[in-house]
């Protein structure tokens, strides 16, 4: 009930300042899909951008569906980076960590400039939603591509 207030005062506050602002809304079908370049994936991953950073607002999300067997690079966010399973199963893995099993609802947080892959099984499709922060004007880095090896290697933990 305290956190209803508070954003109530926020609105009233904005409202009394003038500062008031109005909801927006990006139809379905509005937004670009894009296949997922070359260098920042393996196999085919194909993204839709719900919104990007801007000056504004510095966070993004894109839902991100990958075919059987397509994964990410090895990459880092500066401020971090949430995924939301929405559909299929996938793995993720942090950098010299085990590889991760992943399933609709699950919600996975990779820490600021932690070195991480994710992206769906060699036999299953998976969709997620990425949510991330850009910090001046970065988004973050991107890495080698996952080896065969890392990829295929044992068993994924269930946890």
């Amino acid at each position: 009930m305290k956190r209803l207030a508070a954003i109530v005062s926020v609105a009233a506050l904005s409202v009394a300042t003038g500062a008031a602002q109005q909801l927006e809304i990006t139809r379905n079908g509005a937004r670009d899909t894009i296949r997922g370049p070359e260098q920042a994936y393996t196999g085919t991953a194909i993204a839709n951008v719900l919104f990007g950073a801007s000056a504004e607002r510095p966070l993004t999300a894109v839902e991100v569906t990958f075919e059987p067997g397509a994964h990410t690079a090895w990459h880092n966010h500066p401020a971090g980076q949430y995924l939301v399973v929405t559909s299929g199963v996938g793995w993720v893995q942090q950098r010299g960590g085990k590889k991760r099993e992943v399933r609709p609802g699950d919600v996975v947080w990779a820490p600021p400039g932690v070195a991480h892959w994710h992206g769906a099984t060699p036999t299953q499709a998976m969709s997620h939603l990425a949510i991330w922060q850009f910090v001046d004007g970065s988004g973050g880095e991107l890495f080698e591509h996952v080896s065969d090896e890392e990829y295929l290697a044992g068993p994924a933990a269930t946890e």
